[in-house]
């Protein structure tokens, strides 16, 4: 009846009255007219003032949500870290912390990028009201710490920290080395802490651990030594060996050796390759339990199960109680709409480090699996500000979700980047906005199926040694040891010419070269006995009377040419056929070389009867003739034969002269047991070789 009767007044509709009754009229007539100008500013008001109302309902700051955490435990470690720092980890935090000899208080975070360190702890401080050490580590290092009402040398500690280990340290290791100085005292760690910082300046402390690459290397390395040395061996023994039978010297190792000894190399490398390249990790992260890797999936999911919007507690509020209100009454709407749904929204940071290793998609997956409602889920990262969106189940174009969601709502603009919450409330709106413009289809719509994230067990630990570019790396080893060998080869091959070209440089008959080597090739026994035979004929000259001086130099030099022309029968052309056999061309070039020396006034008695080639003999010694036994026999010997027969007697076998071809058989008698011609003569001196040949071809 009142509320009719207060229409009516307002309304004007009065009966004919006293002046009193008129003034009362007037009075209600006014009233009504200021609460029809009023009434539209009084919601606005009470908008004004709902995030007051609200805040006693909403949840709690990131300060006061810490202090509740370490009001149950000094040490807080965060789920959303578990790659990096798993939270089976916090035991390990709580006995290092321990150690200070102060009370301490540890959080362990992701990186605040809105948050200063300091800040955050006063603020915690202040909600737990206890005195301590506060001490913040974000991700791996100590990012800050400080002492409230306790003596603690914070800062030093830090600097100690941060300079003295390297950057792959790890979380824990840093903490350790933080405690370790704590407890040393103010005086102490502050000198630390400078002579930390010095040292710093000049030599940064080394890498504790290896990466994937660093491995790689490795690998290779490994397999070019396990096929490249021993490969290398068997070429270089190969290539001596080969020069030693062209020089017709004796084989002196048994043919297993270089095998053996290829094969004993490459079990060498194998065997210690794993010992020195011994790293097993890429970092100090520990391996997550499968626990450790759902904590924080199960924590969201049980939070949009209570409430549609869930902002993540350990990060910095980007949403007002207004906007939160906004968000709920546009999921509300956006439920009831025709082809609608659920929407959830999760308000968490996506870190390399966390269980879907940074990938919203896959965090989306992992929370619909939890909720086990169809509907659209929203990912929005406070920390860099980006929203993706994902339809698991609704009626809802997803190509249109994904393709065409405008860059200022999944990215922002200059403007989001400026501000401190990315303007992450209105692009939301925006987003709701969108959702509400969707096109519809006839059958729910899904995402595919993300990408697994890597296996947390493999993503720190190095893949095996023989593993990666080890296979590569065998070919490698294989193709530098060829490479090698053939320029060794060449090498030798340069070299040799030279010598060989600078020893063809004419010298004295009387003091032939004393090559050292054994051997020498018919061809070129041809060639030298045709120019020194030649040689001996066009520098001869007969003495006046018709019969030759048998004492004179003329004498004894007719003598060795007699002699070298019966051996091919009166012509020198013999020398070059092929037929001539080695040991008569030896005896040539004895006669030939003993005949001009004789010329040139240096006649010899004897040539060195360990190689003939030699040259002249300087003394006679029992020298040894066999590498088998202790065979020793007398011979006249050059000066380098005589320096090997003192020095290294074991050498003179080596030393003999090996014939060429049939007459050598390749046995290991000397030449003058391995024919029966004149040449046999030559240890008896060249008199007696010259009769030698006069016997054998039957003239006196």
């Amino acid at each position: 009846m009142r509320a009719v009767t207060a229409n009516a007044l307002c309304a004007g509709q009065t009966r004919p009255g006293s002046g009193g009754r008129t003034r009362v009229l007037r009075l209600l007539l006014t009233l009504c007219a200021l609460t029809a100008l009023f009434a539209p500013a009084t919601p606005a008001r009470a908008a004004d003032t709902t995030p007051a109302q609200a805040a006693d309902t909403a949840p709690p700051s990131q300060a006061a949500y810490f202090a509740d955490r370490l009001r149950e435990n000094p040490v807080y470690v965060t789920d959303q870290l578990p790659r990096e720092v798993p939270r089976a980890t916090a035991p390990d935090f709580a006995r290092i912390a321990k150690k200070t000899g102060v009370p301490t208080y540890v959080l362990v975070l992701p990186m605040q990028s809105s948050t200063g360190g300091k800040e955050l702890l006063g603020a915690v401080h202040d909600r737990l009201g206890r005195d301590g050490l506060y001490v913040l580590i974000e991700g791996t290092d100590v990012a800050q710490a400080t002492a409230y009402g306790v003596r603690a040398p914070a800062d030093a500690a830090a600097t100690v920290a941060l300079y003295e280990l390297p950057y792959d340290a790890g979380p824990l290791r840093s903490f350790e080395r933080f405690a370790e100085v704590i407890a040393q005292g103010g005086e102490k760690a502050a000198d630390r802490a400078e002579a930390a910082r010095a040292k710093s300046e000049d030599d940064e402390p080394a890498e504790m651990y290896i990466g994937p690459s660093d491995r790689s290397n490795q690998s290779l390395l490994t397999g070019t030594l396990l096929t490249g040395v021993p490969l290398l061996i068997m070429l270089s023994a190969g290539y001596v060996r080969r020069r030693r039978r062209r020089s017709g010297a004796e084989r002196r190792l048994p043919r297993w050796v270089v095998p053996g000894t290829a094969a004993l190399t490459a079990t060498a490398i194998a065997l210690t390759a794993p010992v020195v390249f011994d790293q097993t990790r890429s970092s100090a992260a520990r391996t997550p339990s499968p626990a450790d890797l759902s904590a924080r999936v199960e924590r969201v999911a049980a939070g949009l199960k209570q409430d549609p919007v869930y902002a993540d507690p350990e990060s910095p509020r980007v949403l007002d109680a207004r906007q939160v209100d906004r968000l709920h009454d546009r999921i509300r709407d956006f439920r009831r709409s025709d082809g609608g749904g659920p929407v959830y929204v999760s308000l968490v940071p996506q870190t390399p480090e966390s269980e879907s290793a940074g990938d919203p998609d896959l965090f989306a997956a992992a929370v619909h699996a939890k909720v086990g409602v169809d509907g659209v889920y929203v990912v929005a990262d406070p920390a860099d500000g980006t929203i993706d969106v994902y339809n698991h189940g609704l009626r809802l174009d997803s190509n249109h979700l994904f393709l065409d969601l405008p860059d200022s709502v999944a990215y922002g603009d200059s403007k989001a980047d400026r501000a401190d919450d990315h303007l992450l409330g209105e692009r939301l709106d925006a987003l709701m906005t969108f959702l509400d413009e969707t096109p519809r289809t006839d059958r729910p719509g899904s995402e595919s199926a993300p990408a697994p994230a890597p296996r947390a067990a493999d993503e720190h630990t190095l893949p095996p040694l023989f593993a990666t570019d080890f296979w590569p790396g065998l070919f490698v080893g294989a193709f530098l040891a060829l490479l090698l060998s053939g320029i060794a080869a060449g090498l030798t091959w340069i070299v040799g010419a030279l010598l060989r070209r600078r020893s063809a440089t004419p010298q004295s008959p009387a003091s032939a070269p004393a090559s050292a080597s054994a051997s020498v090739s018919a061809s070129n026994l041809r060639r030298t006995a045709h120019a020194e035979l030649t040689s001996l004929i066009g520098e001869f000259t007969e003495p006046s009377n018709d019969e030759p001086d048998d004492h004179g130099e003329h004498g004894r030099a007719w003598d060795c040419l007699d002699a070298a022309m019966l051996l091919v029968e009166g012509d020198p052309g013999r020398t070059r056929e092929r037929d001539t056999d080695p040991a008569t061309l030896v005896t040539v070039i004895v006669l030939a070389r003993a005949g001009r020396a004789a010329l040139a006034g240096e006649a010899t008695e004897q040539c060195c009867g360990v190689n003939p080639l030699h040259g002249p003999a300087v003394g006679r010694r029992h020298v040894r003739v066999s590498r088998e036994g202790n065979r020793r026999r007398m011979l006249p010997v050059c000066d380098p034969c005589r320096d090997t027969a003192v020095a290294e007697p074991g050498g003179i076998p080596d030393r003999l002269l090996k014939l060429p071809g049939l007459e050598s058989g390749g046995s290991r008698l000397p030449y003058y047991e391995a024919t029966d011609g004149p040449l046999s003569a030559v240890p008896d001196g060249i008199a007696r070789l010259i009769d030698k040949v006069r016997e054998t071809a039957g003239v006196h």
